[in-house]
């Protein structure tokens, strides 16, 4: 992605994760509804195949209900022949359905009974074999004399003309020796399977264009959320900054107005009057007022000095560059207490070396603006400061016991508040203001330790 624009990456990293989860999620369902809908139709078969066996079973049970008055009959002395006619006759009579019917075999494998193919009657079928090789007379005789039971093979079925699958049931006839069955087509059941098959595909596949069009309608919707909610967050964070950036041009606008104000009214002044001193001086030597226009002049010098110092050390504190920002913090401490009544209790922990440049200067200029608004405003009598540093960040600290004062969001309550928490955003850190009449007032700056960030910033 070397060539997306940030607010690209991020909402292709928003996207991403997303689709491929969504994806993910859509290709699982899909998954799981497929195995559901074959252990449908698996149940369904195995349901439709119980059922076709149990009608079986039942067919069979009617018919040794009927034939059973007539092996009675042998037990009272009917001869076998005849009772064996009389039982033919019954089970050609007995048909269900449109391809139901009772067939019967002897021992050896000849047909006894077969109402729609009378023409298979008296043949031996032992060694006959399906299309699928299977013999089937032999293995319902095998089956019949085991205690009966279901068996699978093709046979020709009446109302079609060609094989298909059949199940049958088969049991003996004890007192014959015969075995007796019947049977049903299951062409059917595959017929149906392959129709609920392919209802149930279907709706899998209702299923699968529905989920895919509700993904892309979600994933549509986010886009567009995310690209309206990233369009307004820019719109706001290019508004801040470039408020930020008013504002810092105008505190160096009034920085320098009042630095070139200073030069001018102080420094100017005095220079200009040392120079008539001296000029006074010369043009009265050796005169004894000569000497105290010297005197004059040379104190007039050393009051600018004394003002060049302190106008550099608004600008640049030497404390600070020299010694570091711990023993400059102690100074700024030191001086409140020298000038006024308010007491100060510090805890500054830094690292052994030096922080970056902008940081240093920053936190300086936060205590030191903070100073001045306790002198001016507070009527404090107790000053706290800590200052600590982890590898990750540096918290300040900075609290006082006076009246406190009513936190305005708006207008930040005072340019002095303003240009601290200026200073502090600038760098990318965070800054706080808790203030009410019974508690004082508390200040919070909390900067990241990020040297790449802060090292080419140059702050007044």
């Amino acid at each position: 992605m070397p060539n997306l624009s940030l607010k690209a990456k991020i909402l292709l990293l928003t996207i991403l994760p997303m689709l491929v989860l969504s994806l993910t999620i859509s290709w699982l369902y899909q998954r799981q509804a497929r195995e559901l809908a074959e252990q449908q139709v698996a149940i369904f078969q195995e349901n439709l195949m119980s059922s076709r066996r149990e009608a079986l079973k039942n067919h069979v049970q009617l018919a040794m209900n009927s034939i059973q008055p007539v092996l009675e009959q042998m037990d009272s002395g009917l001869q076998r022949s005849l009772a064996e006619y009389r039982i033919k006759h019954q089970l050609r009579g007995m048909r269900y359905g449109s391809d139901g019917y009772f067939f019967a075999y002897s021992p050896d494998g000849t047909n006894l009974v077969h109402p729609t193919q009378p023409e298979l009657e008296n043949q031996n079928l032992f060694d006959m074999q399906d299309e699928n090789g299977q013999f089937v007379i032999r293995d319902l005789l095998e089956l019949a004399y085991s205690g009966g039971g279901y068996y699978r093979y093709h046979w020709r079925k009446p109302t079609a003309g060609s094989d298909v699958n059949k199940l049958s049931y088969v049991i003996e006839i004890p007192e014959l020796g015969w075995m007796m069955g019947t049977g049903l087509y299951v062409d059917d059941i595959a017929e149906e399977i392959a129709l609920l098959e392919e209802k149930v595909a279907s709706n899998v596949r209702k299923s699968f264009w529905a989920s895919t069009i509700l993904l892309i309608a979600t994933l549509s919707t986010v886009v567009l959320i995310v690209t309206l909610v990233n369009m307004h967050t820019t719109q706001m964070a290019d508004q801040r900054l470039q408020e930020l950036a008013n504002r810092f041009v105008t505190f160096q606008v009034i920085q320098r107005r009042n630095f070139a104000r200073e030069l001018h009214d102080g420094i100017n002044q005095l220079l200009v009057s040392a120079k008539l001193r001296l000029n006074l001086a010369n043009r009265q030597w050796p005169d004894d007022k000569a000497q105290d226009h010297l005197d004059k002049g040379a104190e007039q010098l050393n009051i600018a000095i004394q003002e060049v110092r302190r106008i550099s050390h608004n600008l640049r504190p030497v404390l600070l560059d020299d010694l570091g920002l711990e023993a400059a913090l102690h100074g700024l401490l030191d001086e409140l207490e020298e000038q006024t009544d308010i007491g100060t209790r510090r805890r500054i922990r830094l690292p052994k070396e030096r922080l970056p440049d902008a940081i240093e200067m920053t936190i300086y200029r936060v205590v030191q603006e903070a100073i001045t608004n306790i002198r001016k405003h507070a009527e404090a009598s107790q000053v706290i400061l800590s200052v600590t540093c982890s590898t990750q960040k540096l918290t300040l600290l900075m609290g006082d016991n006076g009246r406190g004062f009513t936190v305005n969001a708006e207008d930040n309550s005072g340019i002095g508040l303003m240009n601290m928490r200026e200073r502090v955003e600038l760098l990318g850190g965070k800054f706080s203001v808790r203030s009410n009449s019974s508690k004082g007032t508390l200040i919070k700056a909390e900067l990241l330790m990020n040297p790449q960030s802060n090292k080419n910033k140059e702050l007044p």
